[in-house]
């Protein structure tokens, strides 16, 4: 009877492993039965830490995934993985997104401005090393901070004298273990196939997080390197990557009902996560940041009607935000129509009179829920005035965002190394100056001012306890209203000047305040406000950290299963089958789309504006050898029962013989509730079809030698 509570408390505490869900580090994919799933090619094919397998192909592409596709460097991602760096590319004259862009040549491609690539050399655990530098320190928040500064000095010495090398250690199940990541990294990323926005983003924010999905959301790059090998930053002497490892591309059928697979990099997840997150999410953090990013597309759409320069400035920013602010509308819509809240609590309930039945659970476990809550008060007390601070940061524009790091470096740097934060890396800000410049492509004043006067004034309409005193005392010792110090400041600094800005950084405290520049003055202004926030986030997340942990732990005991650790942007493997599924009554949506689709959808308007020439194409039915047999069109996405989120994009879709058939690029609406709970009846992968890649670049690009590159003609 007890196995079977213990059961019962599995699945509906944590859900912890049903149907296909999960996001499995490298280390477990071998228990996961794969061959008995479909897998069609001897394990060690798809990762073998110590050979060469599938594994080595899959490039972190900066917030997203990619994939080397041939023996010349040339990876395949996602249209909107792409799109910041084409945008920048865009802001020197030419409207590379709007046209798209080909190179017919090595010669003819062109940087991808800010894109970094980089590929795993090594996984090691390192738990054992990290936990010791910490195992003695009773108070938590030293203990972490310890913790901490022992990651930066082992990360650090990884990196010593490395150009080209990048290291990370990742923390797992809240701290239970840690992962040391060693990269290889590639500086020059260029620019090789952008297919038009009427193909790369056809329906736009209408089908965002949408099926049935129309979008041929996939660009090619190619990786560089110096002539030796070394990653490094553009240089026209650079030549391409030639990778251990490539994919290749099937030429199969893809039918309902097939094992598929993808490796990537996938974000955050909060599968784990009590009651009281779910509550602070859902009724603080999602509503505030809906609404600041409501207000801050129109910003950026009200600038983008003045002229195409505006336009194409504020594209990947306000793409961006759209992105999230649909997702996170739809969490919470999927809370509410799920009651998550109310389901959680239950769950808690449960979870509770089963560790209550337990003297020894009672003593190790019965606060954790308890304690847990009592945090949470300080952080929505501080909420409002967090918010303001961390804008700064981003939201409120170029310059201030420059200004606060400026401010927050030459200050961190004087510091002792026990007051430091741990976080700080002269190499990273050295790493950070190099690529300041990007920061600067599609600066576009009108809008930045316009960004800088919404901040400004937020603050001024908070409570006085929310309020940020900084700003408050400086407009009053200006005498200015925040539009009258936007302009002031944007006339008066020098910030605008991207060497100015990098010379700061060599400077001491007291010099940059005697500098009076108004933007570094605002940041100055605020950092005592910022220092004592980013001390309070150190206390709780050493405190909660340790307190999840625990809980971690508790729901560990409950399993005899397996059990993956939430997503944070660290290599990940899942598995499904291409599946349909019925967002509601009476409804069944196929598990594919086609050609003949997308035509049905066009209006000759944006965004379902087709191209000309490829309606010609439908119309003469030129699909090349990439029919299907049975839908008798060019497949253009498909839907598979894998488990994926934000980070996951341009992740290569394998089928059961390792070969590539997709490319991942969204979920469905109905289940963006899934960084928090995975549903095996609705949530779906949506990727792209590798056939409608492949259609596009031969028929509509007429890019033949890329196929030739991938060893398909």
């Amino acid at each position: 009877m007890k196995n079977l509570i213990i059961l019962f408390l599995i699945m509906s505490i944590s859900g912890f492993v049903i149907a296909d869900e999960g996001m499995w580090t490298m280390d477990q994919v071998d228990k996961l039965d794969l061959q008995k799933k479909g897998l069609k090619i001897p394990l060690d094919e798809v990762y073998n830490p110590d050979g060469n397998s599938l594994f080595n192909a899959i490039v972190n592409l900066g917030g997203g995934t990619s994939e080397f596709v041939s023996s010349n460097g040339l990876i395949l991602t996602n249209h909107h993985v792409a799109y910041g760096a084409v945008q920048r590319a865009s802001t020197q004259g030419t409207d590379y997104l709007t046209n798209g862009f080909l190179a017919n040549s090595l010669e003819e491609e062109i940087q991808a401005p800010g894109s970094s690539a980089m590929i795993i050399d090594e996984i090691r655990d390192v738990t054992d090393e990290v936990l010791m530098a910490g195992a003695k320190i009773k108070n938590l928040v030293k203990r972490q901070k310890t913790i901490d500064t022992k990651i930066q000095a082992m990360t650090d010495a990884i990196e010593e004298g490395k150009e080209d090398v990048t290291a990370r250690i990742a923390a797992m199940y809240e701290g239970q273990q840690y992962l040391l990541y060693i990269y290889k990294r590639f500086d020059d990323v260029r620019i090789v196939y952008m297919p038009p926005l009427a193909i790369g983003n056809y329906g736009a924010d209408i089908d965002n997080w949408m099926w049935p999905r129309h979008t041929g959301d996939f660009a090619y790059g190619r990786v560089y390197v110096s002539p030796d090998g070394v990653g490094r930053k553009y240089h026209e002497d650079n030549v391409p990557y030639q990778p251990k490892k490539w994919l290749k591309i099937s030429t199969r059928d893809l039918n309902d009902g097939d094992f598929t697979m993808i490796m990537g990099f996938p974000g955050r997840t909060s599968r784990y996560r009590t009651s009281y997150s779910v509550k602070y999410n859902r009724d603080l953090y999602y509503p505030d940041w809906l609404t600041r990013a409501g207000d801050v597309i129109n910003i950026l759409e009200k600038a983008g009607e003045d002229s195409p320069e505006a336009k194409m400035a504020v594209a990947g920013m306000r793409k961006g935000i759209a992105n999230y602010q649909k997702k996170y509308g739809g969490t919470v819509a999927s809370m509410d129509k799920y009651d998550f809240l109310t389901n959680t609590l239950e769950n808690e309930k449960k979870f509770l009179e089963f560790v209550k039945s337990d003297r020894k659970l009672k003593k190790k476990y019965g606060k954790i829920l308890y304690d847990i809550g009592a945090l949470y008060s300080d952080q929505i007390a501080n909420k409002k005035h967090n918010d303001v601070l961390q804008a700064f940061g981003y939201w409120a524009g170029t310059l201030p965002s420059i200004a606060n790091n400026v401010v927050y470096i030459v200050n961190e740097r004087e510091k002792s190394e026990s007051e430091r934060d741990p976080n700080f890396s002269e190499k990273d800000v050295e790493r950070n100056a190099e690529r300041l410049h990007y920061r600067y492509m599609g600066f576009y004043e009108p809008v930045q001012k316009e960004l800088l006067k919404y901040f400004l004034e937020k603050s001024t309409k908070l409570s006085v306890n929310s309020r940020v005193k900084g700003i408050d005392e400086l407009l009053v010792k200006n005498n200015m209203t925040p539009t009258e110090f936007v302009d002031f400041a944007f006339e008066n600094t020098k910030l605008s000047d991207v060497e100015y800005a990098k010379s700061l950084l060599k400077l001491s405290s007291d010099e940059v305040e005697e500098l009076d520049d108004p933007l570094l003055n605002l940041a100055i202004a605020m950092y005592p406000e910022n220092e004592a926030s980013r001390k309070r986030g150190e206390k709780f997340n050493a405190n909660i950290t340790e307190l999840r942990k625990k809980y971690m732990e508790a729901l560990q005991l409950l399993s005899n299963e397996a059990v993956y650790p939430d997503a944070n942007s660290t290599f990940r493997f899942t598995y499904g089958d291409v599946e349909g599924y019925s967002p509601r009554d009476a409804v069944q949506y196929a598990p594919f789309t086609t050609l003949g689709g997308a035509i049905e959808k066009d209006t000759g308007e944006s965004p379902f504006d087709m191209p000309a020439k490829l309606k010609e194409l439908y119309k003469k039915r030129d699909y090349g050898n990439w029919i299907d047999p049975d839908l008798d069109d060019v497949p253009i996405a498909f839907l598979h029962t894998t488990d994926i989120t934000n980070g996951n994009s341009g992740s290569p879709v394998l089928n059961a013989y390792g070969e590539m058939i997709g490319i991942a690029f969204d979920g469905n609406l109905e289940a963006m509730l899934s960084d928090w709970k995975f549903d095996p009846a609705i949530q779906r992968t949506i990727s792209v079809d590798v056939r409608y890649v492949m259609f596009i670049t031969e028929k509509y690009a007429g890019a033949d030698y890329l196929l030739e590159e991938m060893g398909l003609k």
